[in-house]
C-alpha cells in the first residue's frame, strides 16, 4: 500500500470546519443583535406610544377637573342663591305678621295694664309690664291664650310693687309666637 499523507488534508478540512463555524457563530451573533436592537426599537415605540397616550388623557383630565371644578363653583353659587331666596320667602310670608302680632297686642291688653317692653326672642315674646292687680295680669294671659297669634302665655314673675302710694303689680311673662301656614310657603323647594 502506498503511504498517504492524510494530515495536511485533515488539516485543510479542520480550517475549513472552523472558518465555516466562526461565520456561523458571527453570523448568528450578528442576527442576535439585530434581533436585540429590533425588539429594544419595538419597545421603545410601544412606550413612545403609550407615553403619547398617557400625555393625551392627563391633558383631558385636567380639562374635565377645570370643569368639574366650574360645576362645584356653580353649585356653591345655586345653593348660596337658594338659601337667599328661603331667606326672601320666609321674609316675604312673614312680612304682615308683625303688624297682627302688634295689634293683637294692642287689643288684647285689658284696662289698667301697660307694656314696659315687649322683645322678640327665639322661642316667642318677652313682656314686662304694669297692671293695677293680678286678676288683670290673669286677664291679659287668658286673652293672649285665646289670640290666634300667640299660645302659651307663661307668667315667670309678678311683683307687688308700692308706687306713690298705690299697689301695683310689676309682671314679666312670655308668650310664644303661633305660626300661620302660609300656603306656597315650601313652593321654592320643589324645584
Amino acid at each position: 500500500m502506498a503511504n498517504i499523507n492524510l494530515l495536511p488534508w485533515r488539516e485543510a478540512q479542520r480550517q475549513e470546519r472552523n472558518k465555516a463555524t466562526l461565520v456561523m457563530c458571527v453570523g448568528i451573533w450578528l442576527l442576535a443583535g439585530l434581533l436585540v436592537f429590533a425588539g429594544k426599537t419595538i419597545m421603545d415605540m410601544r412606550i413612545e406610544y403609550q407615553q403619547e397616550r398617557n400625555r393625551y388623557l392627563e391633558t383631558e383630565i385636567n380639562k374635565l377637573s377645570k370643569v368639574i371644578k366650574e360645576i362645584e363653583t356653580l353649585k356653591d353659587k345655586r345653593d348660596a342663591l337658594l338659601a337667599r331666596m328661603e331667606v326672601i320667602q320666609t321674609l316675604q310670608s312673614n312680612r304682615s305678621q308683625i303688624v297682627h302680632v302688634f295689634d293683637d297686642l294692642a287689643n288684647k291688653l285689658p284696662a289698667g295694664i301697660y307694656y314696659e317692653s315687649v322683645s322678640k326672642g327665639a322661642a316667642g315674646f318677652e313682656i314686662k309690664g304694669k297692671a293695677q292687680s293680678n286678676g288683670r295680669v290673669s286677664a291679659l294671659m287668658r286673652s293672649l291664650d285665646a289670640s290666634d297669634w300667640f299660645d302659651g302665655a307663661n307668667l315667670k314673675v309678678v311683683d307687688v310693687v308700692d308706687q306713690n302710694g298705690a299697689l301695683i303689680s310689676e309682671f314679666n311673662m312670655s308668650v310664644q309666637e303661633e305660626r300661620k301656614d302660609q300656603s306656597g310657603a315650601n313652593a321654592i323647594e320643589n324645584l
